[in-house]
């Protein structure tokens, strides 16, 4: 009985050490998650503040040598969120994160009430300080990139401006005549047409030439129409 009991602790010690250490010190681990976070930031305009946990204290993680923290699918780093972190050696596990990404930084906000398609001018709008985590997805934050557009329907005063609440100005009307140019590997043509829809810049516009073929371009800035060759 004796030589079992002692064969029986021999093997728990065994276990032991065969088994990788663990710890619930998380420090390192919420350090890791938000240098990451600060390096997907890079670049974006304000002030950028980022704190990562709690997690679990009751959590205990086997020892890892190599860490890999990635953004889910689907994920913003903005506001609150999570951020993965997966050991790859010599375990395997997988944890997310808790994180608050707050930046503070400059938005633009109406300043009078908006028409449905008024034209804005600067006056129409005004520059606030705010955390983008808690406005709209999509908010402007440039007063120049809505000078000059107008909104797709009414908007309040003091209301965050969103990109997908403007309507850039169409630089080719239907029924216009146009200009093609048609651009391809070492050429360059032009040609004279009439326009069947409208657009704004970026938008496809349909253009029947004084032949009676119908091509597709891109409408563009100065209001020509720009045809590129078919992709094979």
């Amino acid at each position: 009985m004796k030589r079992f009991s002692a064969f029986l602790l021999g093997c728990i010690s065994l276990a032991a050490l065969a088994a990788p250490p663990q710890t619930n010190d998380h420090g390192p681990l919420l350090r890791l998650v938000e240098d990451y976070v600060r390096g997907q930031l890079q670049g974006q305009s304000g002030l950028v503040t980022v704190q990562a946990g709690p997690l679990d204290p009751r959590l205990r993680l086997p020892a890892c040598h190599a860490f890999q923290p990635y953004t889910p699918t689907g994920a913003r780093l903005l506001g609150k969120t999570s951020v993965g972190l997966r050991c790859t050696s010599p375990g395997r596990w997988n944890i997310f994160v808790p994180v608050r990404i707050a930046v503070e930084t400059t938005y633009v906000a109406t300043a009078a009430p908006l028409a449905p398609g008024q034209t804005l001018q600067a006056t129409d709008l005004v520059q606030l300080s705010g955390d983008l985590g808690s406005l709209p997805a999509g908010v402007v934050t440039d007063p120049a990139a809505a000078v000059g557009k107008s909104v797709r329907f009414s908007v309040a005063a003091g209301q965050p401006l969103r990109q997908d609440q403007l309507v850039s100005p169409p630089v080719v009307q239907q029924g216009q005549s146009v200009k093609l140019v048609f651009h391809g590997p070492g050429f360059t043509a032009s040609n004279e047409g009439r326009a069947l829809n409208g657009g704004s810049e970026g938008q496809i516009i349909q253009v029947r030439t004084s032949s009676g073929i119908v091509v597709s371009g891109v409408a563009q800035s100065n209001g020509t129409v720009l045809v590129s060759p078919a992709q094979p």
